[in-house]
């Protein structure tokens, strides 16, 4: 098949016009792959979640009959275990689950160490 002298520019102009689109469109654009926007997609309904059970998790420990010694135990330990004394507590144990959430922990353990203002 032999393509006409004329029509070669146009077509080179195609091909490069079409590479030009996918890297402005994948880079400037916004467009991602479906694994991308899957893999974001759960990144935010669990950033949405913990902030939706967080607060529970909060009202639990509040709600208890030590609260305020449990919470004096709470700030004795460092920041970086407080998830954990949360999870073992149980309070980020939600109800039809039987393990608690380690995010939930984490989130519900920065709220508590939060001085109310």
């Amino acid at each position: 098949m032999k393509i006409p002298a004329d029509l070669k520019p146009a077509a080179w102009g195609a091909v490069g016009g079409a590479i030009a689109l996918a890297i402005i469109g994948f880079t400037w654009g916004g467009w991602v792959t479906q694994s991308t926007a899957e893999r974001e997609a759960r990144t935010r309904s669990s950033t949405a979640l913990v902030a939706a059970l967080s607060p529970i998790c909060v009202a639990k420990f509040q709600q208890q009959a030590n609260a305020t010694e449990q919470l004096v135990e709470f700030k004795k330990i460092s920041s970086w275990q407080q998830g954990d004394f949360i999870a073992k507590g149980g309070w980020a144990t939600m109800p039809g689950s039987s393990s608690p959430d380690s995010d939930v922990a984490k989130a519900c353990a920065a709220a508590l160490g939060v001085p109310k203002s």
